[in-house]
């Protein structure tokens, strides 16, 4: 396993691991019995590699800090892996397809069907225990090439769980047409995710703004910070991979001096990074658009004004 410090590395190292582990032991089994579901479950396992390796790949490079010619960081490296992963899933979902329906019209019977449930029981169990870890490690940095790495192994839990029953009902019944059109089945809910994927990567890669509930947060830090704000307008947010860009314009007093208005943008900076990781904030400061200015010392805005005096445009 790779010694590695950054908590994203760490699980995605885990997860190559874990996918290379089952992998070996479905692909053993799928070959010994001839099923088709144990085999399906194998070449998801197989694709887990390839993804879990992408995405120690895409991590390192977004990890990597902002230079000249990136400015705003390599976030979009998780979002182009994960984009790609998706993609790779649809292709095998695809293609266990065209395999099981092959099956179907060669009416193939099983062997060692005791071997093939006894490793997807097992593979369902690791699935989950790799899933965990990542959806844990996924929430704490929001990375979203962990979070499509922790839906593939929470995928394997299901499917795996599923295939079990359907070889169990093959055994019990001598249902032999009934491992390929499981098969199917497993596929059809690959491809389903699958799709899902790419509209969350393409939603990133087009900029979409960040969801409501982080522009409110965002709206109830400016409104709440201390010190004498008139008003902001212009938030605009969007989704660099962990990172989340944000700015927006921030009304001051107009005879605040610079050195006045820097301390506060900063403190005010500084509080949107704390309450929401991952945040990289830019505040354009303007002068406060009161028609009738009644000075600094009179103006209530000096004075901490309640939240609902605030004023957003």
């Amino acid at each position: 396993m790779l010694r590695v410090k950054n908590p994203k590395l760490q699980a995605a190292a885990i997860s190559i691991c874990g996918a290379l582990f089952l992998a070996v032991t479905k692909l053993t089994i799928a070959l010994l019995s001839g099923s088709m579901a144990v085999m399906a479950s194998a070449i998801d396992s197989l694709l887990d590699i390839l993804m879990s390796g992408i995405n120690l790949m895409a991590i390192r490079q977004a990890e990597q800090p902002p230079d000249r010619s990136h400015p705003f960081g390599h976030g979009k490296f998780e979002t182009l892996a994960t984009l790609f992963q998706a993609m790779i899933i649809s292709c095998s979902g695809l293609w266990i397809i065209y395999i099981a329906i092959s099956r179907l019209n060669q009416n193939n019977r099983l062997e060692n069907i005791n071997q093939g449930i006894g490793v997807l029981a097992f593979s369902a169990a690791v699935s989950w225990l790799i899933a965990r870890n990542l959806s844990r490690v996924a929430r704490q940095t929001d990375s979203s090439a962990l979070e499509a790495d922790s839906l593939h192994f929470r995928m394997d839990i299901y499917t795996n769980l599923g295939l079990m029953a359907g070889l169990i009902m093959v055994r019990k019944f001598d249902i032999h047409w009934l491992d390929p059109a499981l098969s199917i089945l497993v596929a059809s809910y690959i491809l389903r995710e699958a799709i899902k994927l790419i509209k969350r990567s393409l939603t990133d890669i087009l900029d979409h703004e960040l969801p409501d509930e982080i522009q409110q947060q965002v709206d109830h830090i400016i409104r709440t910070h201390k010190g004498p704000l008139a008003g902001y307008h212009g938030l605009r947010t969007r989704r660099s991979g962990s990172n989340k860009i944000m700015d927006f314009h921030l009304e001051v007093c107009k005879d605040m001096t610079v050195a006045e208005a820097h301390k506060l943008t900063d403190s005010l900076v500084k509080r949107i990074e704390t309450e929401i990781p991952g945040s990289n904030v830019i505040i354009h400061i303007g002068p406060c658009n009161i028609e009738t200015c009644p000075g600094r010392e009179n103006c209530d805005i000096n004075k901490n004004p309640r939240p609902d005096q605030f004023h957003q445009l």
